[in-house]
């Protein structure tokens, strides 16, 4: 039977309190719709599975809509709109997920019809059973309950803890009005700091990434730069109370469950073995790191010729890397202007992938987005929604949502699959477009990668397509591999050409680019393996209190080059674990590099786009990770390619 296309891509409704009602509403429906579905006598795959894949689908699509206009256009309404839709969502999710009579579905499926399902189905089923377990189906009716009160606040403690981060983020302002305070700054970042005041000007700096990265890495008053730090370090406080919640609360969800503790039950639905596999492999990360780490930042001190605070690091890494490599960040910023390296990056994935790319108009949430649909041929299989500028209200970071994904529905019908790619790449003005520092052509790259491999599916099946059911610890390999080819030369003249000449970018600078591309990558990799072991630690037992800071600091004495003030409450902006979804798992990023490395340093001596194309980006998590690098080498991961990488 011939496929068809159930519907074009749907309009995004960036109307959040119509999206809201229609939310409550569909989550009631919807478990009347279930309860229809477990009336029906024989139940097939066919027949009970394809239909709860609708169900989800437009749940998911309406709970995305309300979380994404929160991140991306935060505002008294969004905040009240999420606030709304938090309990009844915990409530849906921890009751679908808990039915003992769809779990019993599941089971069923399972012994009795299982070798007449294909190997999507299969996958599905066996993939469905253990979420059951893992959100507690196999519960008494009482700890279910309890269970879904703990769901419940967590999401509420999450939300909380993101949203402290916005208001403080929102609150802030460092007014610097003499010039010789920000003589050093490029011009692209003076210009975007600098307003009137009262007929002079003067310079606003918030800590919103380019603004407050622009004065950390060019600001010459030192001063000026321990007041930014500070405000940056030690934003909301108040969550520090809502780490303790949190933390206690995963704990008594791991117990309930049944594991020792939240880092093991995290552990469940990882490509890592087990926790101790986690562990070891961070500890043996840092040991062989940690020496030539401590050797950059000594070297780094000498440069500066003074004792350097964590306010210094960044000011003094961007003169010694110009110093080294001769490399002006002020100078590639006026090659890198958006437009043009959105569009360089588009006719990249064309050429690679050997698809066609067209910007369309469509409906959204900010004047700034960029729509773009992927075209296989003649037919539209993909769709991307790009807002990459800093704005007030936005969430810091970068990140790729998952709008609507690729799946076949029972009646043989497709329904296709759209992103949302998110960065807070330095804002234009009337007078000049948004110019990347390189730092931000590499976040492109990445985000991007995470949007082809959820659009790019052809899994039919909905609960393993795209990024769905991906393990979270190699859900990072396909971003990181794309990103490694904003370092690669042929494709950075695809895009860096000067914004005002157009004449392209030299091959000597690119080189240069190039060249300087493992600067103090040992410190780096020291850095995220002290986030890491601290997360996984963090996660082992219960902390409370001072508890936390306590951990935070062992862990940096034996994994870190330097000490932050005692004021340094990194903690309590630590979104990836207490809001992010990287609750023990901020291991993933250096994990899942370990395939991107390997798969990149192959990518030099032939090409490995289609196998790359019809195995990781086609199949989704249909196969586990490890089988599809496989299919794509002939052979095992190498361990040692992610030091060969960033070490030489």
């Amino acid at each position: 039977m011939t496929m068809k296309t159930k519907e074009n891509f749907k309009e995004f409704n960036n109307n959040i309190e119509e999206a809201k009602d229609k939310l409550l509403i569909l989550l009631k429906s919807n478990l009347e719709k279930i309860d229809k579905l477990l009336e029906i006598k024989d139940k097939t795959y066919e027949n009970f599975i394809y239909p709860m894949f609708d169900l989800e689908n437009e749940v998911s699509k309406l709970a995305n809509t309300v979380s994404h206009i929160n991140s991306v256009n935060n505002s008294e309404k969004s905040q009240k709109a999420i606030n709304e839709i938090l309990p009844d969502m915990s409530k849906y999710e921890t009751k679908i997920s808990t039915d003992t009579r769809i779990y019993n579905v599941y089971k069923m499926l399972k012994k009795e019809q299982y070798d007449k399902l294909d190997n999507e189905q299969k996958k599905v089923i066996d993939d469905s059973i253990l979420y059951f377990k893992l959100a507690g189906a196999d519960l008494s009716d009482e700890d279910k309950e309890k269970l879904g009160q703990i769901n419940e606040s967590l999401d509420r403690l999450s939300k909380d803890f993101e949203q402290n981060i916005i208001n403080s983020n929102k609150d802030y302002k460092l007014i610097i009005k003499d010039f010789e305070d920000v003589k050093e700054l490029p011009k692209n970042d003076l210009q975007m700091a600098s307003f009137d005041d009262n007929g002079k000007t003067a310079y606003k700096f918030t800590l919103q990434a380019p603004s407050y990265i622009a004065y950390m890495t060019y600001g010459n008053n030192r001063d000026k730069r321990e007041e930014l730090y500070k405000a940056y370090s030690t934003r909301a406080s108040e969550n520090a109370k809502v780490i303790d919640e949190l933390l206690k609360l995963k704990q008594e969800q791991a117990k309930l469950l049944g594991f020792s503790d939240y880092a093991s039950y995290s552990n469940a639905f990882k490509d890592a073995t087990n926790i101790k596999e986690v562990e070891d492999f961070l500890e043996n990360l840092s040991s062989s790191v940690l020496d030539t780490a401590k050797k950059e930042y000594k070297n780094l001190e000498e440069f500066a010729g003074h004792k350097l605070e964590s306010y210094d690091s960044s000011y003094y890494s961007e003169k010694l890397r110009v110093q080294n490599f001769s490399i002006n960040e002020e100078f590639y910023q006026d090659y890198f202007e958006k437009t043009a390296v959105l569009q360089g990056v588009l006719n990249f994935l064309e050429k690679s992938f050997n698809i066609k790319i067209k910007k369309i108009k469509a409906k959204s949430w900010h004047k700034q987005v960029e729509v773009f649909d992927f075209y296989n041929e003649d037919k539209a299989f993909g769709r991307m929604y790009f807002d990459l500028e800093a704005r007030e209200g936005k969430r810091d970071g970068a990140w790729m949502n998952d709008y609507e994904t690729h799946y076949v529905n029972q009646e043989n019908q497709i329904s296709p699959a759209s992103a949302f790619i998110v960065c807070n790449f330095p804002p234009s003005s009337e007078d000049k477009p948004s110019l990347l520092r390189h730092r931000d052509v590499e976040t492109l790259f990445h985000e991007i990668g995470h949007g082809i491999h959820h659009i790019f599916s052809t899994v039919k099946q909905r609960d393993i397509s795209g990024v769905n059911g991906i393990k979270w610890d190699v859900v990072e390999f396909p971003s990181q591999f794309l990103e490694q080819f904003a370092y690669d030369k042929e494709t950075i003249k695809m895009f860096a050409s000067h914004y005002k000449t157009k004449e392209p970018l030299k091959n000597s600078d690119i080189d240069k680019l190039i060249k300087a591309r493992n600067f103090q990558s040992a410190m780096h990799i020291s850095r995220q393996c002290e986030f890491s072991i601290f997360d996984i630690k963090l996660h082992k037992k219960l902390y409370q209190g001072d508890e936390v800071q306590k951990l935070l600091d062992e862990t940096r004495i034996k994994h870190s080059v330097s000490i932050p003030p005692k004021y340094n409450k990194f903690q309590n902006a630590f979104s990836h674990i207490f809001a992010g979804g990287y609750s023990a798992g901020y291991y993933s990023y250096k994990w899942a590099e370990v395939l991107s490395a390997d798969l990149y340093l192959e990518s030099k001596k032939q090409n490995i786009w289609k196998k790359y194309l019809e195995n990781v980006l086609y199949l989704s998590s249909s196969y586990d990770m490890s089988e599809l690098f496989f299919n794509i080498l002939g052979r095992k991961v190498r361990d040692s390619a992610l030091l060969e990488l960033n070490m030489n």
